[in-house]
């Protein structure tokens, strides 16, 4: 399994993500609104509306705030808002790729640029690291929505790429264009995932020490409570036993 979702497993266990609970729902709303606001409202009929609803959903986020936030693309909200890639360097030289969604350009970009130079890391000009990393869908099933063998099977009928099953769970990568289509059939026979999104998947991963996992974890905790950014990537590795460190 990649570092960064490792790392999102230690998080949990120490409660972080019950702390972030509001910031994530806050997050989520804000790409429901502007899918909402660039297509059509309803989730049937707008692909990337659809699938930020049922990302929403996975993460708990209750009806009514779903609701909320398409109901404000109606009402001229998310009209500011546009979407910027960051890419540069952590500590290690681990690559990064910083998504965010923002109504002021130049903070969003001093902020980032900021946190990069005060963690040890160094910020890029686009395309710097991202031809380290294949836009991909990505579905994620519980290790106990099915056996390997099954998931397996499920996911190439459905046209999936790739499949990783691990003690944590099945983890389901496809092309971004179909990952809508390849979700609806996987939700038809193996029910509903725990996160179905597009994600950018490392091409290759640099492997840390705990000295650099812990400095680069920090990076990453202070980008990702940036309320402008949506979501970070890593193209990171670390072994169990460093993971067992940072969550001691």
């Amino acid at each position: 399994m990649a570092g960064h979702s490792k790392w999102a497993n230690i998080q949990h266990r120490k409660g972080r993500q019950d702390a972030a609970r509001s910031k994530l729902f806050s997050k989520l709303s804000k790409e429901i609104t502007v899918a909402a606001k660039m297509g059509d409202p309803d989730p049937e009929k707008n692909p990337r509306l659809r699938l930020a609803v049922k990302e929403a959903k996975a993460n708990s986020v209750p009806k009514d705030v779903i609701q909320r936030a398409i109901d404000k693309s109606q009402g001229g909200e998310g009209d500011g808002y546009e979407e910027i890639r960051y890419e540069g360097y952590g500590p290690g030289g681990v690559a990064i790729i910083v998504e965010a969604m923002t109504d002021n350009r130049n903070r969003t970009a001093s902020n980032v640029r900021s946190t990069f130079g005060k963690h040890g890391g160094n910020l890029g000009e686009t395309g710097s690291v991202g031809f380290m990393f294949e836009r991909k869908g990505e579905i994620v099933y519980a290790a106990d929505a099915a056996d390997e063998e099954t998931v397996l099977e499920a996911a190439m009928e459905a046209g999936a790429e790739d499949v990783e099953s691990t003690a944590d769970g099945h983890t389901i990568y496809c092309a971004d264009t179909d990952l809508n289509d390849v979700s609806s059939a996987l939700e038809a026979r193996l029910g509903e995932a725990q996160s179905t999104k597009l994600v950018w998947k490392p091409l290759n991963t640099t492997e840390l020490d705990y000295e650099g996992a812990q400095k680069l974890m920090r990076l990453i905790e202070v980008l990702e409570d940036d309320d402008d950014v949506q979501r970070v990537t890593a193209n990171f590795e670390v072994s169990d036993e460093v993971m067992e460190q940072l969550a001691s």
